[in-house]
């Protein structure tokens, strides 16, 4: 279903605008997704993959200094030793990201860009101000503010919805039947996003040196049909995962045809075209311990992990 509702947000759904518009509302708000609030961000995001300052979503932070995360990480590290304290720090990194980071990300912006300032997809304007340097990137701007207002009714409606339901059966079912599916489902959605734009050797570039095209071509396929025997997996999720690049060239291509452009980028493209075969649990581990922050080596921004290799698999 989320899927689905990603497809209408991109226009990819039906020929039918209101149809199409129909649907995604009904499902994201089902999810207690904002509907045409995340569609917005999520155009940001797909118009500045990763981008230092306007990216949307996973934007990693500056390590400057050793300080932050970076220096969090080098304590459990010069505490437990290399492969404890790695290991432990990808423990932490897995949670926040899985459990609480689509919750941060809707109602804090937690990852968002910093130039936008902080954001809440329930709320019209920022929270803190934009960047002075990027004075016209609001993340709702105009005509948004009404719409973010118009996807705060569907999540009113299934909040009452979801209150009813408790108040007739009881809160335990409430948790059991959607609360539990709910977290699982933001799981994945973070476990998916993550690994496409994000690994110890893919780096981020600021507003002088990004453009569209470079952001898409770092974007990463990775082996979702290789997640179970039969590729059933990869295919209820419309292969999202693994034809994911061909996807941010136009993100108005079905699914149903991603396979196809996804073909023709390799053949065509064969150096530029990132696919990662490390299997997908372990390529989760690996970006849990070493994409921690970034510092700048030339044009680009790539992770820190001096002296830390030795803790990760083989690429």
């Amino acid at each position: 279903n989320w899927v689905l509702a990603h497809e209408c947000g991109h226009g990819a759904f039906s020929r039918n605008k209101a149809l199409q518009t129909a649907v995604g509302y009904t499902i994201h708000s089902l999810l207690l997704v904002p509907y045409f609030s995340w569609q917005r961000s999520h155009a940001v995001h797909h118009q500045f993959t990763n981008h230092l300052e306007l990216g949307e979503t996973h934007v990693p932070e500056r390590g400057e200094g050793g300080e932050g995360s970076l220096k969090a990480r080098q304590f459990l590290v010069d505490t437990l030793g290399l492969e404890a304290g790695l290991n432990s720090w990808a423990a932490l990194q897995g949670f926040l990201h899985l459990v609480i980071g689509w919750p941060a990300y809707l109602m804090i912006g937690a990852t968002g860009g910093p130039a936008r300032g902080m954001t809440n997809h329930l709320i019209p304007d920022p929270l803190t101000p934009v960047d002075e340097n990027f004075p016209n990137k609001e993340l709702f701007p105009g005509k948004w503010k009404e719409k973010v207002l118009q996807s705060d009714i569907g999540i009113a409606a299934t909040i009452a919805m979801l209150g009813t339901w408790g108040a007739c059966n009881g809160f335990d079912q409430v948790m059991a039947l959607y609360g539990g599916p709910y977290l699982v489902i933001n799981a994945w959605l973070v476990l998916y996003t993550w690994l496409q734009h994000t690994d110890v050797d893919v780096p981020h570039f600021t507003d002088s040196e990004h453009n569209f095209v470079r952001g898409a071509l770092h974007t990463i396929d990775r082996p979702y049909d290789k997640l179970d025997p039969w590729g059933v997996i990869d295919f209820l999720h419309h292969k999202i995962g693994s034809t994911h690049v061909a996807h941010h060239f136009d993100s108005s291509i079905p699914h149903y045809k991603a396979q196809i452009a996804t073909d023709a980028i390799k053949d065509n493209f064969p150096d530029l075209y990132l696919y990662d075969e490390t299997p997908i649990w372990d390529a989760f581990w690996r970006v849990c311990k070493g994409c921690t922050a970034v510092v700048q080596k030339g044009d680009r921004w790539v992770w820190d992990n001096g002296g830390l290799e030795g803790g990760f698999e083989d690429r």
